[in-house]
């Protein structure tokens, strides 16, 4: 099938070409439309406890706490003040609001606090509201600070496009460079780029059609970006460099072309699903933040492996030999050489117990801070320190400490006033609570209840207490929903908790079967999740070092905070998704050097001599695109970014570098074996890197008449 896709690739070059620009820069121009989509939402389980006493709360007394808080600072000691703010908050558009509280002044005299609830509960809407609203929240004689929710949310969007830009800006030309040094050349160099240009534009529009019908988080279109981009550059590397190298074997274009979408083609198509299929495992999860990753990840690596096979392929049909014009003085006609790789190879495997232990010793010690993770959510800290709306909300928590919304939102249903006055002094009692009281007038027999904390609310002693509360038995007759800030936050990490498992099934259950059809192997499957997994914890170990516990940090520019439990389940996908991306590349050369016969040395030499350099100069790549993100202005982005650097430069060197090599060694021909009846399915559905495109069918592709152009 491959090969005969190459054939027709080759032969209708043009009509490939001009359809696959066309279709990409069409959903790139309509895909623009999803920016007015997005939205900042999604981080709770919808049908979480906490969910439906938010939901009974605000059907039952409409929408509390305010989406907007004011601090006004001037002279509030004098009573004409604090009625000069109320009267001029009276006078603000019913339009955009719904109701605004009277302004409470701090104990000092000095602050007086204003809520504003925004008459849309849609976070766009809110956004756009929340512009209309802002330059009238000034008042003469006062200094304002405006903070909350939506004032947080709408800075995380603006500074979410604007370091899409600035990443897109800085990575693509750094990557131009070093494609140039690695092809030797501009024009093999300016290929990849140009795939990855399209796969961006091209997953957009996917985005902007799956926005018609779901949520869509802010954040899906960053990693949309981030994944389209580097994957796209990645498969064009392996693509064009096989390309090179059949032409350096003094076939023709038409053959190169058949050749490498046969075998590299058929690789991208493997790695593409593996990663897609890692990235569909949170659309296990309910958070619909989750769900918009996932939309984001696996539309664009299914956009980078389209376009790799249907306008690259084209595009190598047409330039052929020329694809080495404009090649650097150093590099011209030169292939480069694989004695260094095949050196190193033969090193390691020389000694593979002394790489294997130390290096399984370093990753497991660099895993260790994982196992003292703590998850949070998204708060006003992933925003810079000096943020305006940070430093309100800030200034909110610690200056009006007994109004902030960081303690627990309790709804009473179906209770007498009597049953509720003693079951409210019962939550008062309970161990790490504050001040309890009404938020609102009872209705329908409903009431209520704010339950303030006395520690952080994403604490143990908090999450305790939460347990203690929901513990608690209502009135008889009654229900009690218990929500907030921890409630929120503990809910869904059960919801994780309980999906996780089938993710977890799902990526290695794939992993296996899909590697076993590849390489006809069951200890290679196994030896790649083991390795991914040493990876991954590595990975996290220190994350949790940096982001969490605080070292470092300040070089950063970020503030130590538990993590958000989405993004560490995003970068467990991509992370695993990725390293058995390598794995794929680095074994499919092995086991064809090893289907012609090598013994397991010279099969792990050669496929480590074919692949070193290109997987090296992938990850680098790689590292320079997802690493742009390392620089951005929100912390969960930049988390991202580090990830993606520390879990690259891991496996594509310690990892598949040393260890793969020092194992196979270890493993022997044990490493390739497959009972027989196993073995004789795989070689009915075989997936492997040459075998697609035998000599006779590429003579057969290769005789039939070129169309008349």
């Amino acid at each position: 099938m491959f090969a005969k896709w190459g054939s027709l690739a080759y032969r209708r070059r043009w009509v490939v070409l001009v359809a696959t620009v066309l279709l990409a820069i069409l959903g790139g121009v309509w895909g623009l439309g999803v920016f007015d989509r997005l939205s900042q939402g999604g981080y709770e389980a919808p049908t979480s406890e906490a969910a439906r006493a938010n939901e009974v709360a605000n059907q039952t007394f409409g929408r509390q706490g305010g989406d907007v808080f004011v601090i006004y600072e001037g002279d509030l000691k004098d009573p004409a003040n604090l009625k000069k703010i109320k009267d001029h908050v009276s006078g603000l558009s019913r339009d955009v609001i719904s109701k605004a509280t009277d302004p409470i002044p701090a104990p000092d005299q000095h602050k007086a606090l204003v809520a504003i609830t925004l008459n849309s509960g849609d976070s766009n809407t809110q956004i756009k509201q929340f512009d209309e609203l802002k330059p009238d929240l000034h008042i003469d004689g006062f200094t304002e600070q405006v903070g909350g929710l939506v004032p947080t949310q709408k800075a995380i969007s603006a500074m979410s496009k604007d370091d899409l830009t600035k990443a897109e800006a800085v990575s693509l030309p750094l990557v131009l460079i070093l494609l140039v040094i690695i092809f030797g050349g501009l024009v093999a160099a300016s290929l990849p780029v140009v795939v990855g240009g399209l796969a961006i534009m091209g997953s957009l529009g996917v985005l902007h059609a799956i926005s018609l019908g779901f949520e869509v988080n802010s954040f899906a279109v960053n990693v949309a970006s981030m994944l389209g981009l580097g994957m796209a550059i990645d498969y064009g590397l392996f693509m064009v460099g096989r390309f090179r190298e059949e032409l350096a074997a003094g076939r023709s274009t038409e053959q190169a072309v058949i050749r490498t979408v046969s075998s590299a083609g058929r690789t991208v198509v493997f790695s593409a699903t593996l990663l897609v299929i890692a990235l569909a495992g949170l659309l296990l999860f309910p958070q619909g933040f989750l769900k918009s990753l996932s939309y984001g990840g696996m539309s664009a690596v299914g956009i980078a492996m389209i376009v790799s096979l249907t306008l690259l392929p084209a595009l190598l049909a047409i330039l052929g030999h020329r694809i080495d014009k404009l090649s650097v003085p150093w590099r011209k006609n030169k292939q480069p050489s694989e004695r260094g790789w095949r050196w190193f190879a033969a090193k390691v495997m020389k000694r593979p117990v002394l790489f294997a232990l130390p290096i399984i010793a370093l990753l497991l010690g660099l895993g260790a801070p994982f196992l003292n993770i703590q998850f949070g959510q998204v708060t006003e800290k992933v925003l810079p320190a000096d943020n305006s709306a940070r430093i309100a909300t800030e200034a909110l928590n610690r200056d009006f400490a007994a109004l902030s919304s960081n303690g627990f939102k309790i709804v009473l249903k179906d209770v007498e006033p009597a049953d509720a006055q003693q079951f409210i002094a019962k939550i008062a009692d309970v161990k790490g609570v504050g001040d309890v009281k009404p938020l609102a007038e009872p209705k329908d027999r409903t009431w209520l209840v704010s339950a303030g904390l006395e520690n952080d609310p994403l604490s143990d002693a908090a999450k305790q207490s939460l347990k203690d509360v929901r513990a608690l038995t209502p009135p008889s007759g009654s229900q009690m929903l218990v929500g907030g800030v921890t409630a929120q936050v503990s809910d869904s990490l059960d919801a994780i908790a309980a999906k996780l498992p089938w993710m977890i099934g799902l990526l290695v259950g794939a992993t296996f079967v899909l590697m076993f059809l590849a390489f006809g192997s069951l200890l290679l499957p196994l030896k790649a999740v083991v390795m991914s997994a040493l990876s991954l914890s590595a990975t996290f170990g220190v994350l949790v070092w940096i982001f969490q516990e605080g070292h470092g940090a300040s070089w950063l520019g970020v503030t130590p905070a538990p993590l958000e439990s989405g993004i560490v389940v995003l970068m467990a996908a991509v992370v695993f998704g990725l390293s058995t991306d390598y794995e794929v590349f680095l074994l499919s050369r092995m086991v064809e050097a090893r289907g012609k016969g090598a013994s397991t040395e010279e099969a792990v030499t050669t496929g480590l001599a074919k692949t070193g350099r290109v997987i090296t100069a992938a990850a680098l790549l790689l590292i320079v695109v997802t690493g742009a993100f390392a620089f951005s202005q929100i912390t969960m982005m930049r988390f991202v970014g580090v990830g993606m650097i520390l879990a690259l430069a891991l496996d594509a060197t310690v990892v598949r570098m040393l260890l793969v090599p020092a194992v196979l060694k270890l493993l022997g021909n044990a490493a390739w074996w497959a009972p027989g009846p196993l073995r004789r399915v795989q070689e009915r559905m075989a997936i492997h890197e040459e075998g697609d495109d035998p000599d006779e069918e590429l003579a057969r592709l290769t005789r039939e008449p070129e169309p008349v152009r």
